[in-house]
């Protein structure tokens, strides 16, 4: 396919979560390849000075409640972790993991992880927890720790995330038509009406 949305995101996120729910939908109907961008949201961060909206409690409080108008729109469950943040640097690592090594999986993966956090509220950041979330979608815990640590793994995940700061990504997600980049999940229709034009 020539048209292509690159996805950068990261589970910790719930607007990336919203996002992947309706992106291949969206790409599909454009004839576009969804192409899966993760990065880890912290070094985004750490690079840009930005932080999360829950920092602020007013534009935290509101983001979440923007949130939930957004998963009523599109007909999606989403649930306010009461563990956020949840420290991704092990399931990021994880999921770039699988997508080199094992790329027909990799949606099973962020389904069990997204779902964990956004649906179920889960506390991922406890790794006896995270290991039955990945027993349950049918991943060897112990293998997903030992894939996760891998030094090609490590290196291609810090890449990804320093390639979106060098393409102007301050936060999740972001994606990309050719040159135009769209951030947060609420400029979708914005990235359908792009692949329209491309």
């Amino acid at each position: 396919m020539s048209k292509q949305v690159l996805f950068y995101f990261d589970v910790g996120s719930p607007a990336s979560y919203l996002a992947w729910t309706q992106l291949p939908a969206l790409c599909q109907a454009a004839g576009a390849e969804l192409v899966y961008k993760p990065m880890l949201l912290g070094g985004v961060f750490q690079a840009t000075g930005n932080a999360s909206p829950a920092a602020v409690p007013a534009k935290g409080d509101y983001t979440h409640h923007d949130l939930g108008r957004h998963a009523r729109k599109y007909g999606v469950p989403l649930v306010r972790n009461a563990h956020f943040p949840i420290i991704t640097l092990f399931l990021m690592r994880a999921i770039t993991g699988v997508a080199l090594r094992q790329p027909e999986r990799l949606q099973a993966l962020l389904a069990a992880v997204f779902k964990a956090i956004w649906v179920d509220g889960l506390n991922l950041n406890d790794a006896l927890l995270t290991a039955g979330v990945l027993a349950e979608a049918g991943f060897e815990p112990a293998e997903i720790q030992v894939l996760a640590a891998e030094p090609d793994v490590k290196n291609a995940l810090k890449a990804t995330t320093e390639e979106a700061v060098a393409r102007g990504v301050f936060g999740a997600p972001t994606m990309f038509v050719g040159d135009e980049m769209f951030f947060g999940q609420d400029r979708l229709e914005m990235v359908r009406e792009e692949l329209a034009r491309a």
